[in-house]
């Protein structure tokens, strides 16, 4: 709170502003318990939105400011970021969390603005992280211990409960000595405090007993289960960093990510024959809409081996 009390005192914002912030922060951490990340992701969005409306007023912004402001200065405001280099992704990203604040100040009586509503995000592309072949997947698996030292079985044991079990990687460094597998089943804390339960299969159990065995720091229910050389929980940048020399090494796509694994997690599933609404449990996804992306990516192989496969196709190519 006295970060974020620092970071607010330093924009050029009214009293009532302030107040409005805060009690914004505080239903992001305390009631919608949203990550770190999305915070400080937030934090800089509405910032950037303030300063260009102080800029525009050539004063301090008030609620009075907010509620008024007409389309026209959300679109400025948008086209300011065009001309400072940032792509629609970046810039649809920075509306959303504008548009965050906005509903919390209209729901809880601050203020109401009409234009709001009105304004469209940059369109963007469908994208979806490429999954790895399950042969890429094995191989990433089989060498992923590139460092002779212990972090090497974490690193090992991190990717294949990524690619085992589905998981984001922000879920799995938050897991605890005591959140381990009991019964077959992994129960996993996702986006917005949402619990789901996970199996995991023998091979995902055997990688976190070999990390087990050879980590240096004792166990407790509390303890972080990835743990990095400092003694502290493993930072998500570090686990980056090492997928990135695993890559180098095996010679594998710039597409190979930690994220990555958990999209082979569920297009492998696919491809096998489990359902959408299966694949939607099992990754935490409030929306079928999102497990659908997948049957995109499904689509593109059964055409490929089609063409490759069927007499007729092979034939049109010859």
């Amino acid at each position: 709170m006295a970060a974020i009390s620092t970071q607010i005192n330093t924009l050029p914002i009214a009293s009532d502003v302030q107040d409005a912030l805060v009690a914004w922060h505080n239903y992001l951490t305390a009631e919608r318990n949203v990550s770190k990340h999305t915070v400080r992701a937030y934090n800089s969005d509405v910032t950037s939105f303030l300063q260009f409306l102080s800029s525009h007023h050539s004063t301090s912004v008030s609620l009075r400011h907010i509620a008024d402001a007409p389309i026209g200065d959300f679109r400025s405001w948008l086209s300011r970021q065009a001309m400072n280099g940032r792509g629609n992704a970046s810039r649809a990203r920075t509306l959303s969390g504008l548009k965050n604040l906005l509903k919390f100040l209209d729901k809880n009586g601050y203020l109401h603005n009409a234009a709001a509503a009105l304004i469209q995000s940059p369109k963007l592309p469908k994208t979806l992280h490429k999954a790895l072949s399950v042969d890429e997947a094995f191989k990433l698996i089989a060498n992923a211990a590139v460092v002779a030292d212990w972090t090497g079985e974490r690193d090992r044991a991190l990717l294949t409960l990524l690619w085992g079990c589905g998981l984001r990687i922000a879920e799995a460094l938050s897991l605890t000595i005591n959140d381990l597998p009991r019964d077959g089943y992994l129960r996993v804390m996702g986006k917005g405090s949402k619990e789901r339960q996970v199996p995991v299969l023998p091979e995902v159990i055997a990688a976190l007993d070999r990390y087990r065995s050879v980590c240096p720091f004792p166990e407790t229910p509390a303890r972080p289960l990835f743990m990095g050389v400092k003694g502290d929980v493993l930072n998500q940048g570090m686990a980056q960093k090492a997928m990135r020399h695993l890559r180098s090494a095996l010679n594998l796509p710039e597409s190979a990510t930690p994220h990555a694994l958990r999209h082979s997690f569920a297009t492998h599933l696919l491809e096998n024959g489990a359902n959408l609404r299966e694949i939607q449990e099992l990754l935490g996804h409030a929306s079928l809409s999102t497990t659908q992306r997948y049957t995109d990516i499904n689509a593109d192989e059964m055409m490929r081996v089609y063409m490759k496969a069927h007499p007729r196709a092979k034939a049109s190519q010859d």
